[in-house]
């Protein structure tokens, strides 16, 4: 689902075509889709994303986990949108470098 949708960002709707296309059980898909199951946490998802300076998609986080807590990860770096390769390896190999001083 999450490729089709991204394939076809100016036809989304309605959903159910998608599920249809895809095999899924349009019946229950619906009714997850409008039981609204998810909706909450999605809401918390796209606000702490906000909070993290996301405006769109792709956006990506470097982070490094915690040395005492594994559980918890420290943002290092925000990039936002699609970005060559050298972009990336010069953020990480920045990141790390900080992290081993």
């Amino acid at each position: 689902m999450h490729d089709r949708l991204f394939e076809n960002q100016r036809s989304l709707e309605p959903w159910s075509a998608h599920a249809e296309a895809l095999g899924l059980d349009v019946p229950a898909f619906d009714a997850c889709l409008e039981s609204e199951k998810h909706a909450e946490s999605t809401r918390r998802d796209m606000a702490e994303a906000a909070k993290a300076g996301a405006t769109g998609t792709p956006s990506f986080v470097l982070g490094a986990t915690d040395p005492d807590d594994p559980t918890k990860v420290r943002g290092l770096v925000f990039i936002r949108g699609a970005q060559p390769f050298a972009t990336f390896k010069a953020q990480i190999d920045q990141a790390l470098a900080e992290l081993e001083e």
